[in-house]
């Protein structure tokens, strides 16, 4: 079973489990929504990935950890899809939760898939608490303050920010828990495996900004622009469009480099390397340059006699 798959499948069975019977049904089906709406799964495959690399000896304790790892993302997509910050219509080609369900529904699907992730641990750890727990930790440690995803969203909230504080905190500190999951549930340290998660992490975010100055709203999943909009740290507007680029690629090399070694070494590479041409097609990029050598080359020029015109216009 392929990675995707197998993280697919324990969603599946892990959400159907903890909802249980009794639940709310509009509840439920917005937090459906949330979770089974064509997501790429990266997070859980990471763990899952590190998992396989290490042993993964207790496989079920392992597709929780991948799973509370989703919901924890879902969960923050819904909370930054509302109006309160990012004000979005659709989120991967689909109406956003606020917008198919209100937003008091989405406010409660946010914090229902919060609380599931936790009680998808607690249902399958109970026969390995020491491992159970060092996962509870290492999840709130890529979710909460000081350094979580609530901390890298509530940058946004600030006067200013540091860029890489922030995109670590936002987008790198789930990364880094996912790579440290799959080594906690198959009672492996995780500390070897953190810099992968750091680098891969901070290359996504970077791939999101590049995106979103690229306007690619159907690979972005969301709308285009809107850091722009938003006022938000951006490595587009902070190094360019190029010089994000070569810094996405620089990531990604040391992302490949930091790997351990072990006998799935090639297999995570791989999964490296193709994640980083779906998260910044080269192709995509090429045409961008093009378009915008084109339009700087028909764009007309004012004449001298004009521009001495404005200058008197505006002197008047």
């Amino acid at each position: 079973m392929s990675l995707f798959n197998r993280a697919e499948q324990a969603l599946k069975t892990n959400f159907r489990q903890a909802a249980g019977v009794g639940t709310p049904p509009r509840l439920e089906k917005a937090m459906q929504h949330a979770v089974f709406n064509g997501g790429a799964r990266i997070r859980p495959q990471l763990c899952l990935a590190v998992a396989t690399a290490c042993g993964d000896d207790v496989p079920e304790l392992t597709d929780a950890a991948a799973t509370a790892l989703e919901l924890m993302h879902c969960a923050s997509l819904v909370h930054d899809d509302m109006p309160a910050f990012d004000n979005a219509d659709f989120r991967r080609g689909k109406p956003t939760v606020h917008k198919a369900f209100s937003e008091p529904l989405a406010l409660l699907t946010g914090d229902g898939l919060i609380v599931m992730a936790y009680q998808v641990l607690l249902q399958s750890g109970t026969r390995h608490p020491e491992r159970l727990i060092a996962l509870m930790g290492n999840l709130t440690a890529g979710v909460g303050i000081p350094n979580g995803i609530v901390a890298g969203q509530a940058w946004e909230c600030e006067t200013t920010a540091d860029l890489a504080k922030y995109q670590r905190s936002k987008t790198g500190a789930l990364f880094v828990s996912a790579t440290c999951a799959g080594a906690i549930a198959s009672g492996s340290s995780p500390t070897p495996w953190a810099p992968l998660g750091a680098f891969l992490g901070e290359a996504y975010q970077v791939a999101d900004d590049i995106r979103d100055v690229l306007g690619d709203a159907a690979s972005l999943g969301k709308p285009a622009g809107q850091d722009t909009i938003n006022e938000r740290p951006s490595s587009a507007q902070a190094l360019g469009l190029d010089g994000a680029v070569q810094h996405f690629d620089a990531l990604i090399a040391k992302a490949g480099a930091s790997i351990p070694d072990c006998a799935c070494r090639d297999m995570l590479r791989q999964l490296v390397l193709s994640e980083s041409e779906r998260l910044v097609p080269k192709s995509m990029c090429n045409q961008f340059r093009k378009r915008s050598a084109k339009s700087q080359a028909i764009k007309p020029k004012k004449s001298r006699t004009l521009q001495g015109a404005t200058s008197n216009k505006t002197a008047l």
